[in-house]
């Protein structure tokens, strides 16, 4: 695994010891980039499940301007910490170690939003929908934000979740990436007539 491009390109990324963690291939990676916009021009940025960070790191390097890392293993926050020490990005990232539902409450408290969210549940975790509408909820979100949700080719989400329309979507042999918008006041209807793009590999 590396950072296919910004600022800490070709950098090598540390995997969690183990078989619990899945991390998100590179060519996977580089998927979600392509789909969502390959640069930013600051905001912020949340790896809700970070197992290595290679999503959250990749959006640093790509011009995210901080990033908040939560994971709820050790030996992965330890990998997370690593990653960023070695792609010199540990000045524009937090990293914390909690579940996700309690992490997204502490986030709530501290009156942080995000502009881009990734969800990468372990695959027997079907619960993506709920933490989107928690989101929501708790007004961790910016208008139009957008959040990145990858999970088992076996499972299906709706294009419609609460305040979220589906704009992409993209299979990767077992692995699907679904790209949500999140557009609060009822401008998601709107979004909902836009043709939704689907792409397999």
């Amino acid at each position: 695994m590396r950072v296919i491009s910004g600022t800490a390109k070709g950098r090598p990324l540390k995997a969690v010891p183990g078989t619990g963690t899945r991390p998100t291939t590179d060519k996977v990676k580089e998927a979600i980039f392509s789909m969502i916009g390959p640069y930013f021009d600051g905001g912020r940025a949340l790896d809700l499940f970070a197992g290595t960070g290679g999503l959250g790191i990749e959006a640093l390097s790509r011009g995210m301007e901080r990033a908040v890392f939560v994971d709820l293993e050790y030996k992965s926050l330890e990998v997370v910490k690593a990653n960023l020490r070695a792609t010199g990005l540990e000045d524009r990232a937090e990293v914390y170690k909690n579940d996700a539902e309690r992490a997204l409450k502490a986030l709530a408290r501290r009156e942080t939003s995000f502009d881009l969210v990734f969800l990468d549940p372990p695959y027997r975790l079907k619960h993506g929908d709920k933490l989107m509408n928690k989101m929501d909820e708790l007004a961790l979100l910016e208008d139009k934000a957008i959040l990145v949700l990858e999970y088992e080719s076996s499972y299906e989400y709706p294009e419609r979740v609460g305040n979220f329309t589906r704009v992409r979507l993209a299979e990767y042999g077992e692995t699907v990436v679904s790209v949500y918008r999140y557009e609060p006041g009822g401008d998601a209807e709107e979004a909902g007539q836009e043709e939704e793009q689907h792409e397999s590999n």
